[in-house]
């Protein structure tokens, strides 16, 4: 796979199966965090098909094709301190995880696709040792300005092996939003073996697939959201490699998402009714049948009708309708219900990585959120609709000037 191109899986990445079905189609996109400099708008862009597939064998979802990781992770755009949703999010978890697990100061702390390292920071608020990996080598640079040592390396047992080298094992590992971003789960498993600690913790936290379903959060489809997980499948997956889902803990964020708890086969933790409990709702939300990820492509293509039908009627009526949030998952929402800069005028984003460029696809110009306060549209859509409640307390001078919002999922309304 060269660093442009994109390789069509043909088999499950957890348990290997040729079986794949496919259950949803998204047509063609360019890359979520592509985003556009002013002079790259006319160039051509890069796409690859988002089509969703599952394994009738394991039940895991996955999609069809596998993008280059050098080309969707080297340079990023997102950072997670621009989110005051995720910093509160982040604090909770380490302070919870500190408590839960006894740590110790001293005690090392490794985070895989550790970003800007703001969950890291908090770790070592708490007295830990740390470390980040994560391959965006001008994100890893900033962390680790900003006191965070972080390695820009895509991480594998090679990796683990030279960190062992030189810090020790890890009590704790964690994986944020990153375990679904991998293609070669297996390499990653073993680096971690090789890592941890034998009585350390491997957490991930995903969003998790029963939310993905319910709350029709198709627009968490996108080429860097290789897998969308369950507990069924993954407990199969590190009981192959000798590990244990022993707990496990649901969360809001990321319009839902689910923080498991792993450990080596002989390591101390006891497993807890969560996950068993968790184990039998996925088997009432049929999670293991394919007619629910068919029903659910259904609910996608009404959806995208019904948004595609409000922006029409309000543009018909002169409307100014611009946007909030320029995340991944907006590429998604914009290029397969067709919004673009003759649907939206502008959109705002907090983070500073993002403003002056233009949204993949859609060519939206992206602004700091004063130009709301400039240009006072009739309509805001919030694409980042998983935090309309901050955003809209945010712009409350706007609402109580009369402006009004649009949130487009899980069904589209006007607040």
């Amino acid at each position: 796979m060269t660093k442009n191109s994109a390789l069509e899986l043909n088999y499950c990445r957890l348990c290997k199966s040729k079986n794949l079905k496919l259950v949803l189609d998204l047509g063609k996109s360019p890359l979520p965090n592509a985003l556009l400099k002013k002079s790259q708008r006319k160039k051509g862009e890069l796409s690859f098909p988002l089509k969703v597939n599952f394994c009738p064998k394991c039940n895991q979802v996955q999609l069809s094709h596998v993008v280059s990781p050098e080309l969707m992770f080297r340079k990023y755009a997102y950072v997670s301190s621009t989110s005051p949703v995720m910093m509160a999010h982040f604090q909770e978890y380490a302070d919870t995880v500190f408590k839960k697990l006894k740590l110790k100061k001293g005690d090392l702390v490794v985070e895989l696709g550790s970003n800007d390292g703001f969950l890291l920071k908090q770790f070592k608020k708490l007295g830990t040792r740390v470390l980040g990996i994560d391959p965006a080598r001008n994100i890893a640079a900033i962390a680790t300005k900003e006191g965070i040592t972080t390695l820009p390396q895509f991480f594998n047992s090679n990796v683990a092996k030279k960190v062992v080298k030189k810090y020790g094992k890890a009590k704790v590992i964690t994986a944020n939003n990153v375990f679904a971003h991998i293609h070669d789960l297996d390499e990653v498993v073993e680096g971690v073996k090789e890592l941890l600690h034998e009585n350390g913790v491997f957490i991930i936290e995903f969003p998790y697939l029963i939310d993905f379903i319910d709350e029709n959060v198709f627009d968490a489809v996108y080429h860097e959201h290789l897998s969308y997980l369950a507990i069924k499948p993954l407990d199969k997956f590190f009981k192959s490699f000798g590990m244990q889902i022993f707990d496990c803990f649901r969360t809001p964020v990321q319009g839902g998402s689910i923080r498991i708890f792993v450990k080596k086969q002989t390591g101390i933790y006891q497993p807890t009714k969560k996950v068993t409990k968790l184990l039998e709702l996925e088997k009432k939300k049929k999670l293991d049948q394919i007619q629910t990820y068919l029903e659910f492509a259904k609910k996608v293509q009404a959806t995208k009708k019904s948004l595609k039908a409000l922006l029409a009627k309000l543009k018909k009526q002169n409307k100014n309708i611009v946007g909030y949030g320029a995340p991944g998952r907006s590429t998604t929402l914009f290029n397969y219900c067709g919004i673009d800069n003759k649907i939206l005028d502008y959109i705002v984003d907090d983070n500073p990585l993002k403003l002056g460029l233009y949204t993949p696809g859609s060519h939206i110009p992206i602004f700091d959120i004063i130009q709301i306060q400039k240009t006072n549209p009739d309509y805001v859509l919030i694409s980042s609709w998983n935090y309309a409640k901050p955003i809209i307390k945010k712009l409350n001078n706007y609402k109580r000037s009369g402006g009004k919002f649009i949130i487009p999922l899980p069904k589209p309304y006007i607040i």
